[in-house]
């Protein structure tokens, strides 16, 4: 069977960004967007420099996560292969973004839909080659079916040693790069610049008011020295014909710029970068392989990989506000059914018809709310009504757009119920068949964000048990302000149920956050929760005023109106970790 690929080989590559206009040019898109781009990254020190140059694009992934996230099925993968898009399917939820680890795909500023690289499939059908291959004036850019043994394509991965972006994460990208760079290849490994040589190159953030994430050159060549790519070659290329001393590994910390004559005398055993950045003491003892190894690494990303030319990024907080803040009506949406009802169901509570239909009205109007913030979000919000008519069942939104769907119905007979007098809406199997609805409109989230493989973070094995957690610490902060409108029985089991759940959330939070991350992404991710860009928010709302001051409030007293105070101060913090937690993830670079 077909399977069509790309192949970039960078040793011809001249960047010239034909690719780029050809590709502009055949799918007529609109300035600012880019479905293929040139990266292009200098190394070295003058006068022995040189410029490499990356296309990137849509890898057209084997198991592409974009096309299990979609809920519409705007994204497919045909039986050749490619990875197609069809604009007039899509709602411009921007899950897609979310789960593509390239930042292949953008929404469309004319079309307010996703797009990205389709291979040209329309050239493809009438058995012509992509725009891009056909234009390239040095055929750097190989496209062919990787199934065929006497492709070009086939041929080169076959004859050389070709590499792909992230493999790790399971994609099985299609798009390999001959010679590929890794200051191209790795994201963190090269800082985003404020400008590039001609041109400026705004992204998201910017656009937003939000500072630009520093580079840390120094967590950047520990991670690269922990890898296992060879560093030695970058000695070799740095050697100067001045009687071979050699501006790296080895000894000179002066950057290269030194006019020793291969008699350096700047420190052979100190490894000190001029810039305050990475320095070792003497190498000795068994850390010294392991110094000479990161000071190596620092000197080669900072002395020899630059990125000098890029576009902006389209990843960076396509789900903003409304995302964050529809995590928090669902929760307490959730939460406010769930707690009453199960201590009624358990008998820790006396079956009360007006309180279950109490709770049932204030849970609907939460989770209408959730449906509102749901739709502001899309870029084509009229076309909202697809997700459930026309529905593709491997992704979570469509899942968890059914959950929310089947729990208002159920939270609307609960409420009329109530009003006509029914008593069985107490009944223990109508409250648990609710209890289910409420606990999967909490969790279904949890996978949602693991569908969304570009954000590392997101991929806590906890999520599903913290999602449900913090449902129920909701759900006790806000039925403790119940107990102020004439339901004191629900003071006691709010400030018991909010005290252990904060405890919980607690402990979650630490194992997320402060615990090893499996990838580089997802500790950086942490790192600017916990100490970035987002350490106010986390620690003086999510944390302080979130747990802190509720835990003591809570156990200094049990005043209904103590509780009811600690419940707003829960809900206020759990709304500024909602924050941190989904937006810290899109400030990491993708591409």
């Amino acid at each position: 069977m077909t399977n069509y690929g790309f192949v970039i080989d960078n040793r011809r590559c001249i960047g010239c960004h034909a690719c780029t206009v050809a590709c502009k040019t055949e799918h007529d898109d609109p300035i600012g967007v880019n479905k293929t781009w040139v990266k292009y990254i200098e190394k070295g020190d003058y006068p022995n420099t040189n410029r490499n140059f990356s296309v990137m694009r849509c890898n057209h992934c084997d198991d592409s996560p974009c096309t299990d996230v979609c809920p519409v099925t705007a994204l497919w993968e045909r039986e050749d292969g490619i990875v197609d898009f069809d604009p007039e399917r899509c709602i411009g939820c921007k899950a897609c973004m979310q789960g593509c680890p390239y930042d292949a795909l953008y929404i469309d500023p004319e079309t307010s839909t996703a797009a990205k690289c389709n291979y040209c499939s329309h050239r493809v059908d009438s058995g012509r080659e992509p725009a891009c291959v056909t234009v390239c004036p040095e055929d750097a850019i190989i496209a062919g079916d990787m199934e065929n043994p006497n492709t070009d394509l086939s041929q080169t991965i076959a004859d050389e040693e070709v590499q792909a972006r992230k493999p790790e994460k399971g994609t099985e990208p299609k798009l390999y790069y001959v010679d590929g760079d890794e200051g191209s290849i790795t994201p963190g490994s090269t800082g985003r610049e404020e400008h590039y040589m001609w041109s400026d190159a705004p992204n998201q953030v910017e656009t937003h008011g939000a500072a630009r994430e520093d580079f840390d050159l120094q967590k950047a060549a520990e991670s690269l020295a922990e890898s296992d790519v060879s560093l030695n070659a970058s000695d070799d290329e740095s050697a100067r014909a001045d009687g071979g001393h050699a501006h790296g590994g080895g000894g000179c910390g002066c950057g290269g710029n030194c006019s020793c004559g291969g008699e350096c005398s700047c420190g052979s055993d100190d490894q000190v970068a001029s810039d305050g950045g990475y320095s070792t003491e003497a190498n000795t003892g068994a850390t010294s392989e392991k110094k000479n190894r990161t000071a190596k690494a620092y000197e080669l990303l900072n002395e020899e990989a630059r990125r000098v030319y890029d576009i902006g990024e389209s990843h960076y907080e396509s789900w903003g506000w409304e995302v964050y803040s529809y995590t928090m009506t669902k929760s307490i949406s959730a939460g406010i059914f769930l707690l009453p009802a199960l201590l009624m169901a358990f008998g820790l509570l006396e079956p009360d018809v007006t309180l279950m239909g109490v709770s049932s009205l204030l849970s609907a109007v939460f989770l209408g709310l959730t449906g509102v913030l749901l739709i502001l979000d899309l870029e084509q919000p009229t076309r909202f009504h697809w997700v459930l008519l026309r529905p593709n069942w491997n992704s979570w939104l469509v899942k968890g757009a059914y959950i929310i769907t089947a729990f208002g119905g159920f939270l609307g007979l609960m409420v009329l119920g109530w009003l006509l007098g029914a008593a069985l809406v107490v009944n223990p199997i109508v409250l648990s068949i609710g209890s289910v609805l409420a606990a999967a409109t909490a969790i279904y989230t949890a996978f949602l964000f693991s569908q969304s493989k570009g954000r590392d973070l997101w991929q806590s094995p906890a999520m599903p048990l913290h999602m449900l957690t913090q449902a129920i610490v909701a759900g006790a902060a806000a039925t403790a302000l119940l107990g102020l409108v004439g339901f004191e029985e629900l003071v006691t089991p709010s400030r018991l149920v909010l005290a252990g759940g904060l405890v919980v959330h607690l402990a979650l939070v630490a194992s997320e956050l402060f615990t090893p991350h499996q990838t580089e992404d997802a500790e950086e991710a942490a790192a600017r929760i916990v100490r970035g860009r987002f350490a106010t928010a986390f620690w003086a709302g999510g944390m302080a005023l979130g747990i802190a001051v509720p835990l003591v409030a809570l156990a200094l007293s049990a005043s209904p109106v103590v509780v009811a105070l600690a419940g707003v101060a829960t809900l206020v913090g759990l709304f500024a970790y909602e924050y941190c937690w989904i937006t810290a993830p899109q400030t990491i670079s993708l591409a």
